[in-house]
């Protein structure tokens, strides 16, 4: 397999090589005066598998050349040709919440699964969606970054007790204190808008004395993260540590979060971002092996 990094966290793409014994593509991308995307593929991929990374926060402008890319790899003659999308966009909107809404996770897994033969992610946003499946029509492994979050925690965090700031972050925060050792108590989070959230401190009384790491898989707009950490403060908990599967950190969350009194905050490296601290590439590399196999297998 030919692996040709297009975004991803620093150091990801050579990790990855390095798990799986594959090869670093050389590609080319530019930009026209016009703005349109210019696309070159300096290494040949006739009859190979190949692998696009591209980690799909902020994915508006990254995916024309992805598709390109993907398009260039087909036209030189690639057996195969997947998507390593660390983080993997456009999965909340699942449903038309109002009428006239476009069902983006929908749309968006109908124009990768186009294009693509296989793709691979970590811990994606699924709601009320069983699996990838639901919307997307290609082999889709979804990885989870758990073990390597627990892995950190165990290393890094004296008796530390596992928090998930709302309901959703139950699956994750039950794999992770369960690995790393120790308990998790859940949150329950009520949301009024995007930028509204209060929690209510009931699950609590369930914390023992320790360090709380707060987990969660996203860090948008950080208003759960800072609103768990204000509650743990303000109860007089020892600073908490928080812990994110993908730092997307919009605007000035990151620097809010960390004002509101978090002891120190560490995310994977799904997303590049200054907190990176906890490496997922086993697992990516895992999902790879994977998906790829019975594709490889099939061409042979």
């Amino acid at each position: 397999m030919l692996l040709f990094e297009l975004s991803a966290a620093p150091g990801l793409a050579t990790a990855l090589v390095g798990h799986t014994a594959d090869a670093l593509g050389e590609l080319a991308l530019s930009h026209f005066p016009d703005g349109e995307s210019h696309v070159r593929l300096l290494s040949p991929v006739e009859g190979r598998d190949v692998a696009l990374l591209c980690s799909l926060d902020r994915p508006d402008a990254k995916l024309v050349p992805l598709l390109l890319a993907a398009g260039a790899a087909r036209q030189q003659g690639a057996r195969s040709v997947g998507l390593v999308a660390p983080y993997l966009a456009y999965m909340r909107q699942d449903i038309a919440f109002r009428a006239g809404e476009a069902v983006s996770a929908a749309i968006f897994g109908e124009v990768l699964s186009a294009r693509f033969d296989w793709l691979v992610t970590t811990d994606p946003h699924l709601h009320r969606l069983p699996d990838l499946a639901g919307v997307y029509s290609i082999p889709a492994v979804a990885v989870s970054a758990s073990e390597a979050i627990a892995g950190w925690v165990a290393r890094e965090v004296e008796n530390p007790v596992i928090v998930g700031p709302d309901e959703e972050s139950a699956q994750w925060a039950g794999r992770i204190a369960q690995a790393a050792g120790g308990r998790a108590t859940i949150l329950r989070k009520v949301r009024s808008g995007p930028y509204s959230v209060t929690i209510d401190p009931a699950g609590l009384n369930e914390l023992a004395t320790g360090t709380p790491v707060i987990v969660d898989d996203i860090a948008s707009s950080g208003k759960t993260l800072i609103e768990a950490v204000r509650l743990l403060r303000e109860r007089g908990f020892n600073d908490p540590v928080c812990a994110v599967v993908h730092p997307i950190f919009a605007g000035e969350s990151y620097e809010e979060l960390r004002a509101a009194g978090a002891g120190r905050v560490v995310s994977t490296n799904t997303i590049a971002h200054p907190s990176n601290a906890i490496d997922v590439s086993s697992a990516l590399a895992e999902g790879i092996a994977r998906a790829l196999g019975p594709i490889s297998g099939a061409g042979d």
